[in-house]
């Protein structure tokens, strides 16, 4: 194979890996019922003046399938780490006990459910767009080279398979975050 048309087709690969671990990301964002700290990862907390990420200023665990425990490194952060949930608008309500800070999870409706689900669909579509983006590019630049047409069109195949490959991970992505959202 041509350097050029290898380059062109192991760049696509990395675009659309990119495109899929971004899928992965965007959907681990959207809640599926029970309590994870990745719920809280989104949520800043002014830590001495710096806007600060929460996992660096306190321990996040789950305690049970609905409740998140927020154990501060510093007990004067737990009105900051309130405030910091709070201005996330992430729907919690954060309660603490002088110690640490609880959140409830509350149990996801059916109809909120179907919502979040519609949601994760949408991402990942999104996914597919942009690797069927990424093959059209890559199909450019293949017509843009100086090589024979048997070289173009084997070249065009492997940009083919790439983008079936990485559009049915984004199929598969999308129907285990349904089954996961959608169980009760």
């Amino acid at each position: 194979m041509n350097e050029e048309i290898k380059f062109i087709v192991e760049s696509t690969d990395e675009q659309m890996h990119g495109a899929i671990k971004h899928l992965e990301q965007e959907l681990t964002n959207i809640r599926a019922g029970k309590a994870s700290p990745m719920m809280l990862k989104s949520v800043m907390v002014d830590y001495y003046g710096a806007s600060t990420p929460l996992s660096q200023v306190a321990n996040v665990n789950t305690l049970d399938a609905h409740t998140i425990s927020i154990q501060p490194w510093e007990k004067s952060l737990i009105q900051e780490i309130e405030k910091g949930i709070m201005n996330a608008n992430l729907g919690f309500n954060p309660m603490n006990n002088g110690e640490s800070v609880i959140i409830n999870v509350p149990i996801l409706t059916e109809e909120r459910r179907r919502e979040l689900a519609k949601q994760a669909k949408s991402e990942s579509e999104d996914a597919k767009v942009s690797i069927r983006n990424d093959r059209k590019e890559a199909n450019n630049e293949l017509k843009n080279l100086d090589i024979s047409e048997d070289l173009l069109k084997n070249a065009e195949i492997d940009i083919q398979e790439l983008t079936n490959k990485y559009s049915t991970m984004a199929d598969e992505h999308y129907v285990v975050k349904e089954k996961e959202i959608m169980k009760v």
